[in-house]
């Protein structure tokens, strides 16, 4: 470890739809010792992500975070800091959704930033799927699937990435919380016209939670969260299937299919590589896990599923912390793991 990277801060930043999350932890081990979240999720407008929005919440947060590590048992197991540098931060981590894409503002202006806040030098700058990947995986080659309302897929064999999915509800985010809803509302739809593939189990599901359903499409379409709302009915989809529908079952058999074909797409060929599964979409239960396991093992059958270690914002403390020792081998890439050192 150099630069008192031992005996130093790192920060990790989860930024998505459902707000910001922030991690301060250790450089040596990065065992967390304190973190914060906001329910504002940071702004996006025509120029990307809004990297002033972000410092706005992110710099009074990380004060508060270091008064409070501070103030914890100094020099102790509790991981206080002291005055020989312990609470100096040496490097952070932001995940955040659109990254990839809509990152930008946070390129050009974060480096300076943290350099003039903290004097920090070392920075990564990651989409939300490499951190997602790296708090269920860490640093070992693999494949992850990130579900929620939508899904993407990442893998790595420490040389590249590949990337499946994660285009959206309108062109992809197959098998994610999102497609399951809509694929079932579609089948609610059907049994109110009275067409085949119709399920009357999730009509009346439809309606429970919606009202009557021809009244669907116009407070559906203008909506801007429409797809939190479509997948706000997978859970009923879910509750059809383990109650025996079999129009529902097959929704999640097909949404099954298209994660695992996501997973094969990004997984490295290598014998024994692992494959971890991670987000909300798979709170869902065997409903869904059940068919996925079957698919799994029959697309990638040397691949061996394994439990995700942690979530994004840990994913986020990981490379932070391997980035303060100068132990990281995830592979940097100018879209998806930017590195300033």
């Amino acid at each position: 470890m150099t630069d008192g990277a031992e005996r130093g801060l790192v920060l990790g930043v989860d930024s998505g739809g459902s707000g910001l999350r922030i991690a301060l932890a250790r450089a040596a081990d990065g065992r967390v010792l304190e973190t914060t979240a906001s329910a504002e999720p940071v702004r996006t407008g025509a120029g990307g992500i809004d990297a002033g929005h972000l410092l706005a919440q992110l710099l009074p947060a990380v004060a508060s975070l270091t008064a409070r590590a501070e103030g914890a048992d100094p020099g102790g197991d509790s991981g206080g800091t002291d005055p020989g540098g312990a609470g100096r931060i040496v490097a952070v981590a932001v995940g955040a959704a659109g990254m990839a894409t809509l990152g930008d503002g946070l390129r050009a202006e974060l480096p300076g930033a943290f350099a003039r806040a903290w004097g920090v030098r070392r920075l990564a700058l990651a989409a939300d799927a490499v951190t997602a990947y790296a708090g269920a995986l860490g640093q070992r080659p693999g494949a992850v699937v990130a579900g929620g309302t939508g899904l993407i897929a990442m893998g790595t064999d420490l040389t590249g990435w590949r990337r499946a999915d994660g285009w959206g509800h309108l062109l992809g985010d197959c098998g994610s919380g999102a497609w399951i809803g809509r694929a079932g509302l579609e089948a609610a739809m059907r049994a109110h016209d009275g067409r085949r593939g119709g399920s009357a189990a999730l009509l009346a599901c439809a309606e429970d939670l919606f009202g009557p359903v021809a009244g669907l499409p116009g407070a559906l379409y203008p909506r801007s969260d429409r797809p939190a709302v479509l997948a706000s009915f997978a859970p009923r989809v879910s509750a059809c299937a383990a109650a025996g529908d079999p129009v529902a079952a097959d929704v999640l058999a097909r949404a099954a299919r298209h994660i695992a074909e996501a997973a094969e797409a990004v997984c490295p060929p290598e014998a024994d590589v692992e494959v971890a599964l991670t987000g909300g979409l798979f709170k869902m239960g065997e409903p869904l896990l059940g068919p996925l396991r079957a698919e799994l093992g029959g697309l990638l059958p040397r691949a061996r599923e394994v439990p995700a270690a942690g979530d994004p914002l840990a994913g986020a403390v990981t490379i932070a912390a391997a980035l303060a020792d100068g132990t990281l081998r995830l592979p940097e890439d100018p879209r998806l793991l930017q590195l300033t050192r």
